[in-house]
């Protein structure tokens, strides 16, 4: 129970301070439930685009515990919205070093990272789009994941 309250204390925190003086379209978190992520749940945030002049850095959130059994992780993106095929894209995210040490932002019992997906990405035109994460590891679920969430910004 202690350690619920304290990972919500920790979210918390985290969501305020990343509000201010944020100029970010979306920034998502979602829970992870019982910390084991499947392929049938895929992480999805809608963002609006008006300027499809501007460039825009589209970033993975994401959060694991220590008790993480790689070094990295293998993620399907599909990009969905006017004027775009779907054409899944499968990418790989370094979360550890060579020695074992996570690259991560630790904070309790989870490493916290803000990994760039694409930059300086254009959408094709103004509107809805969708952006979905799935998990493309080996193992199904993927044991200690807390939250996978999704970020974009205008590109400065």
């Amino acid at each position: 129970m202690k350690r619920v309250v304290k990972l919500i204390f920790i979210s918390v925190i985290v969501v305020v301070l990343q509000s201010c003086n944020d100029n970010a379209l979306v920034n998502t978190f979602e829970t992870i439930p019982n910390q084991n992520w499947s392929y049938v749940n895929p992480i999805k945030a809608k963002v609006e685009i008006t300027d499809s002049t501007k460039s825009y850095n589209i970033y993975l959130n994401f959060r694991h515990t220590p008790d993480y059994n790689y070094s990295n992780i293998w993620l399907r993106f599909h990009l969905l919205g006017p004027k775009l095929k779907d054409l899944p894209e499968r990418k790989e995210f370094q979360l550890a070093l060579a020695d074992g040490a996570w690259v991560g932002k630790g904070s309790g019992n989870l490493y916290n990272y803000q990994l760039i997906y694409k930059e300086g990405y254009k959408f094709p035109s103004a509107g809805t789009y969708t952006i979905v994460v799935e998990q493309n590891m080996r193992d199904n679920p993927l044991k200690n994941i807390s939250d996978v969430g999704i970020r974009v910004e205008p590109a400065n």
